[in-house]
């Protein structure tokens, strides 16, 4: 048995099966990414926490000795342990190492693979059914984002892609569109671009702001960031049904449909957030900025003047 072996045996650490079980629950926590170990105390005291890992086990440190400069090193038993577990879970291939990571986000962080996401869903007992719906990144969806932000658009951009498949869904579409959803509301804040509401779901992996196409799916949008905006969900539908549009300044402009509408209201308007003409809280990078194609062709497709 070596060293390391037997000091985990006699201070009865935890397993590395078990650190890796939770290292998945936590990462998921934590959007998909956590940095370094030895740089983020927090999520080493939270895998802690949920290993049972007491104050005493925490402070244990292996100690070697380096022979040619005669100088002790001392090393924590749990950091070690952690990083054990890390690296069992980039060798699965669940985790991309902070080398690779840094490669596309330019952060050293540990980051969840597809294969890993589904991992961390089974582990933290969440339907695989939800993972489209979570905000959590994946070194797949990550590398999508890095291609759409670095793109900018032609001043002659068509936001409708004719070769757009409207009924196959292949596991490339649905990267697709959460690389595109991912970038949005990341380049909008995860705000309401319109009412500015910033609110995550009670175990913070859900975002209430949503990626609204300008040209619909249905009509063959695009999936780039240029022919989306962040809305909450009640101005998503606001927009997609066409009870308002967003002028090539950035402007909001009402329809006046509600006069001819017998269930609608100015109030009904009113509470919707509609009635006065405001400029949207937009990306500071301009390349991000809806293009004017995308919403000409909004305001002349869906918008109900």
């Amino acid at each position: 048995m070596s060293y390391e072996a037997s000091m985990l045996a006699k201070w009865h650490m935890p397993s590395r099966e078990r650190v890796a079980d939770v290292l998945l629950q936590v990462l998921l926590e934590h959007h998909g990414v956590i940095k370094e170990f030895n740089s983020d105390s927090e999520v080493v005291d939270k895998i802690a926490a949920k290993c049972g890992v007491s104050d005493a086990q925490r402070n244990v440190y292996l100690e070697t000795i380096y022979r040619k400069e005669n100088r002790l090193k001392r090393t924590s038993l749990w950091h070690r342990l952690i990083f054990r577990a890390a690296t069992e879970l980039a060798n699965r291939g669940w985790v991309t190492r902070p080398t690779q990571t840094a490669r596309i986000s330019g952060n050293r962080e540990w980051m969840l693979t597809e294969n890993g996401f589904d991992a961390a869903l089974k582990a933290s007992s969440i339907s695989l059914g939800r993972k489209d719906e979570l905000a959590v990144r994946s070194y797949e969806v990550q590398k999508i984002v890095k291609e759409l932000v670095s793109v900018t658009a032609p001043i002659d951009y068509d936001p409708v892609d004719r070769t757009k498949k409207k009924t196959r869904v292949t596991q490339e579409t649905i990267l697709r569109f959460r690389g595109f959803r991912q970038a949005v509301i990341e380049a909008y804040d995860f705000r309401c671009s319109l009412c500015m509401l910033r609110i995550p779901s009670p175990d913070a992996l859900r975002w209430e702001v949503q990626a609204a196409h300008i040209v619909p799916n249905y009509f063959q949008g695009r999936d780039d960031v240029c022919n989306g905006v962040a809305l909450c969900h009640l101005h998503h539908w606001a927009f997609d049904v066409g009870w308002f549009t967003i002028t090539c300044d950035y402007k909001l402009r009402v329809s006046a449909a509600w006069r001819k509408n017998s269930r609608a209201s100015e109030e009904t308007i009113e509470r919707l957030g509609l009635r006065k003409r405001v400029e949207l809280e937009m990306p500071t990078r301009r390349h991000l900025l809806p293009h004017p194609n995308a919403l000409q062709w909004h305001h002349k497709n869906v918008f109900h003047p």
